[in-house]
């Protein structure tokens, strides 16, 4: 009688690892990571920005970037004019987002020494709207978080 309740409990518990380890499994497989691909539309350089738009370099501590503070979308497009400086050793992009959190549009990565000007929106908001824009660095090659800053600024739609 002992010997049988001992063998069905090592029976239960060889069955809890199996299925413990079939779920990890499981699990590591649907979770694949997809890195965001780079901005196509990146330029190398440091580009000529019009003084009117509070274009200024921001330090985020474990990195550094310029954008303009205030923006302008005119048929779908946004410009930002993100930068990453040389002097960075993160990959950066930025997300638009409303007063809600709704996604309005987002770059691809851009490396240190390129800019983005424009940002495709997905969704075009009404005449001005306050909006966030979150740039998110990350490490080259893992592509791990090396952090990400967030601005509050108006949109104004032309």
């Amino acid at each position: 009688m002992k010997k049988s309740v001992l063998v069905i409990m090592a029976c239960l518990c060889v069955a809890s690892v199996v299925a413990m380890i079939a779920a990890l499994q499981y699990s590591a497989d649907r979770e694949s990571f997809s890195p965001p691909p780079f901005e196509q539309a990146a330029q190398k350089g440091v580009p000529e920005v019009s003084e009117n738009i509070g274009y200024s370099e921001l330090d985020a501590k474990l990195f550094k970037f310029s954008v303009a503070g205030s923006i302008t979308s005119d048929d779908g497009k946004c410009d930002v004019w993100l930068t990453n400086p040389q002097s960075n050793h993160v990959w950066i992009k930025v997300r638009i987002a409303d007063k809600d959190g709704n996604i309005l549009g987002e770059s691809g990565l851009i490396k240190p020494g390129e800019y983005v000007k424009t940002v495709n929106l997905d969704e075009v908001p009404d005449k001005i709207t306050n909006v966030t824009l979150k740039i998110m660095a990350y490490e080259p090659d893992t592509y791990y978080s090396a952090g990400s800053a967030t601005l509050n600024t108006v949109l104004t739609v032309i």
